[in-house]
């Protein structure tokens, strides 16, 4: 089966491709490697897998209409997973315009080449993000999410509306997976785990915000990976039961569907905190701070469509992953 990963030098576009590899697929791999944050850990996820016999890759930006529109006549994937993005719900704040380009303009690159050339699967990353203002909790796939907190999370949602009307016009079978805080080895350094490992071992206060009272469904990188995979694998379906008087917001009579994928747990900051703690054998400093603009409280994932449909359930402990983070990164830097 043959692959086209988009952001495959980001953290869950590099994991994936290497299990693909591993399992016999071929992987194109597409990244703009942007200097959003070090592009040096992005080479260094990208080496992992660059020399195998099966992985191609190609240094283009998904605003890049034409560079796409080669991409998949050169190649002719036969399913694909779009990873890339610009990620981060702050950043979205200071520079709206970044992710229209990547995450509305570079997605709708992405659907016209899988419409054109016969692609039997696209699978996008959504986030949980799009739940926005929702406060109803388990959050989940059948819930509405019409009130996004920031433009990040409106360009996700964007995503899961733009891919339904192309599985309604051509129907092309996708699939939108809303991750819920991906953590773990070869992680981004923008997130809080990377900050704070990296600022404790320096002896610097970490910033925790909301006064340390988030709560936040936090998904291990190898759980995410497992269930990406699980879904690529199978192609998206109509639900020939859907009631236009009743709609059911996670599927639709188009082979359109969306999936949350998280730890189907709600884990408070200050615990999260306190497993990285242990697992560095040192105390955190903290300065604690107010909730920032464009936060949400708290995420919960309700996961049962997924593991009703795929059999699967992502199952690792804060504990677990977040020494498995610790361990990678004093491999990594030497400390």
């Amino acid at each position: 089966m043959k692959f086209l990963i988009t952001g495959a030098a980001g953290f869950i576009g590099s994991n994936l491709a290497l299990r693909l590899l591993e399992r016999g697929d071929i992987v194109l791999g597409i990244d703009n490697h942007n200097d959003y944050y070090d592009p040096a850990i992005k080479e260094a996820r990208l080496a992992r897998h660059a020399k195998h016999p099966n992985y191609t890759h190609l240094r283009i930006d998904l605003a890049d209409r034409k560079a796409i529109e080669n991409c998949f006549a050169t190649h002719k994937p036969q399913r694909v997973v779009n990873l890339a993005a610009q990620a981060g719900v702050r950043y979205s704040i200071e520079n709206p315009l970044a992710y229209i380009d990547s995450n509305i303009v570079g997605f709708a690159h992405i659907l016209e080449g899988c419409r054109h050339h016969g692609v039997e699967h696209l699978v996008y990353a959504s986030s949980s993000s799009v739940y926005g203002a929702n406060t109803t909790l388990p959050f989940s796939v059948h819930h509405n999410v019409n009130h996004p907190l920031s433009i990040y999370a409106a360009s996700k949602k964007s995503n899961e509306l733009m891919a339904h009307t192309y599985s309604h016009l051509y129907n092309l079978p996708t699939t939108g997976l809303r991750f819920f805080t991906v953590y773990g080895p070869w992680g981004r350094p923008d997130m809080a785990l990377f900050k704070f490992t990296k600022a404790i071992l320096a002896g610097e206060k970490i910033k925790v915000f909301n006064y340390g009272k988030h709560r936040r469904d936090f998904t291990y990188i190898n759980d995410i990976v497992e269930g990406v995979i699980r879904v690529v694998d199978r192609s998206a379906t109509p639900n020939y039961t859907w009631d236009s008087a009743k709609p059911d917001p996670g599927s639709s009579m188009a082979p359109w569907r969306v999936y949350n994928i998280g730890n189907n747990s709600s884990v408070e900051l200050m615990d999260y905190i306190a497993a990285l703690e242990k697992a560095l054998g040192k105390t955190a400093d903290m300065d604690m701070l107010p909730l920032q603009l464009g936060d949400v409280p708290d995420t919960y994932s309700e996961v049962d469509d997924l593991i009703e449909q795929f059999n699967y359930k992502p199952a690792t402990s804060v504990e677990q992953g977040v020494a498995n983070f610790v361990t990678w990164y004093c491999d990594y830097f030497k400390t």
